[in-house]
């Protein structure tokens, strides 16, 4: 008798590993990449960047050969994610997990691989994640409109996790334009650079007065998903981050008005794009408060407390150097120290759980309805 064949142990672990474990990678990246971007020099903080990018590395490359097994073995489950309109723009994530650790490559990388290595990590992770980047927000809002079903009242920040991939690209790009040739090459990557940025943002200002609107008219999110509110911190502190990023490398590769005009569009873009972004983490944080006081538990969900904030704290520092004040440079260290705070609490608890195998474990079965009574099982439980 033939029996099919089951996928083995390795396998069936990662039956239910989803898109959203790409979170962690772009978490522990923000970290590196954030500390890089601070203002002023801390003794041991370089070395410390340096460690948790490597960290982050390992776990990007971790979760390709999971999710590759997952894809694999596990076929049934990746097309039910990608239908789920809930799981499927975490596809998004994929994209800002390479793009982030390819970024903090050529930032600290450098200094354990060398230059040239991290270069050419960067080139190959920027243009994977950029390709993938652009795909997802395309496909994930072409599946939400005509294979997805869903509601105005089911709008929360995850949906912005496709729209903001492209912003990641538009504000890492730059890193890498030093590094071509000078002339064409430097300039059609800046502006392509500029052109995600305005793809990102438009998209980003579609979607934005959606969720604000549920948010105010549907009441508070359920307890999992109250986290997610910080999601709407990264289109903001990015495109802050990369309208800085554009004025730091145009000089010389653009010519004099565009460059000028760009240094001029880090402040009075930036400036007032950041004031938004404290109004919402105020009150995102808020929200958070209210759902830990009504019983709200560890859920991957609180990964959304760290990219996010990570932007932020490299939007404030793109201000502070462009503008020379002070107040930007307090507000990215502050900002620094609530990620690196969100880090160390998210990364343990996320540590725990898969000991404990909870995080993997498949959705709990609904308890069975009792059987209705019956003359004989009536008469049975008399006897």
């Amino acid at each position: 008798m033939v029996t099919a064949a089951r996928p083995f142990p390795r396998a069936m672990a990662v039956r239910h590993l989803g898109p959203n474990w790409y979170a962690t990678v772009m978490g522990t990246a923000a970290v590196a990449l954030a500390g890089t971007a601070l203002p002023l020099r801390l003794p041991g903080l370089r070395t410390l960047c340096t460690a948790v990018w490597a960290l982050s590395l390992a776990l990007l490359l971790t979760l390709l050969v999971a999710r590759a097994l997952h894809w694999t073995h596990h076929r049934d489950q990746a097309r039910a994610h990608l239908l789920d309109p809930a799981t499927a723009p975490f596809y998004g994530c994929l994209s800002m997990a390479l793009l982030a650790v390819g970024g903090g490559a050529v930032t600290v990388g450098r200094e354990v691989i060398g230059s040239g290595v991290a270069v050419v990590l960067d080139a190959v992770l920027f243009t994977a994640g950029t390709a993938v980047g652009l795909a997802a927000a395309v496909a994930v809002p072409y599946l939400m409109s005509v294979r997805h079903r869903v509601e105005p009242g089911q709008a929360t920040g995850v949906w912005l996790l496709p729209l903001v991939a492209p912003m990641v690209s538009a504000a890492l790009g730059p890193l890498l334009v030093p590094h071509l040739p000078p002339g064409q090459p430097r300039e059609t990557l800046l502006f392509a650079c500029v052109a995600m940025f305005g793809l990102s943002l438009l998209a980003t200002l579609a979607t934005l007065p959606v969720i604000f609107a549920r948010l105010l008219t549907g009441g508070p999110l359920p307890l999992a998903l109250t986290p997610t509110l910080f999601l709407v911190l990264g289109p903001l502190g990015q495109s802050t981050t990369a309208v800085g990023a554009f004025a730091d490398v145009a000089p010389g590769v653009v010519p004099a008005p565009y460059g000028a005009g760009l240094g001029v569009l880090a402040v009075l873009y930036g400036v007032p794009v950041m004031g938004f972004a404290l109004l919402w983490f105020c009150l995102a944080v808020a929200h958070v408060r209210r759902a830990r006081r009504h019983g709200m538990g560890f859920a991957m969900t609180w990964w959304a407390f760290t990219f996010p904030v990570g932007t932020c704290v490299t939007g404030a520092a793109a201000l502070a150097r462009h503008t020379g004040l002070v107040a930007f440079e307090v507000l990215a260290v502050v900002l620094y120290g609530v990620l690196v705070a969100a880090w160390v609490t998210t990364a343990a608890h996320t540590a725990r759980g898969l000991l404990s195998g909870e995080l993997l474990a498949g959705p709990r079965p609904a308890p069975a309805a009792p059987r209705p009574a019956t003359a004989r099982t009536t008469s049975g439980a008399v006897r």
